[in-house]
């Protein structure tokens, strides 16, 4: 029996999860207002970023080494995509992230307030 890959989301000593194999993250830089993106797995205990894109550049935003620019969007994948846990800082005087699942985008004070304050995304789940 396998069981289904979740992620996880902590702030505030709240958790809520997620039965997911698969999102994106999004959010809007607070001061140049360009949109990031980036594609996660959850594999076991860690979360993959697979892709990453950034929807033009500007200053302290410039995509990293090897990106490709493909009809405005950089493109880019970073040498080390593995990650134990991904901490938000979040406010409430710029547009919250977005978790995007199957195509559907949310805030995340969709599960969590922004008043619950730095917000945690890991895997649930243990070694596969």
């Amino acid at each position: 029996m396998s069981m289904l890959a979740a992620l996880c989301l902590v702030a505030a000593g709240v958790q809520v999860q997620l039965p997911v194999h698969a999102f994106t993250l999004r959010w809007q830089h607070s001061i140049e207002k360009i949109i990031w993106a980036e594609d996660y797995e959850v594999a076991g205990p860690w979360l993959y970023l697979s892709q990453a894109r950034i929807r033009g550049s500007g200053a302290g935003m410039e995509p990293p080494d090897g990106s490709t620019l493909v009809d405005g969007v950089w493109r880019y994948r970073l040498a080390d995509p593995w990650r134990r846990e991904i901490v938000l800082a979040r406010s409430e005087f710029v547009p919250d992230y977005e978790l995007c699942i199957d195509g559907a985008c949310r805030r995340l004070t969709h599960w969590l307030p922004i008043a619950a304050g730095a917000t945690t995304l890991r895997s649930c789940g243990g070694a596969a």
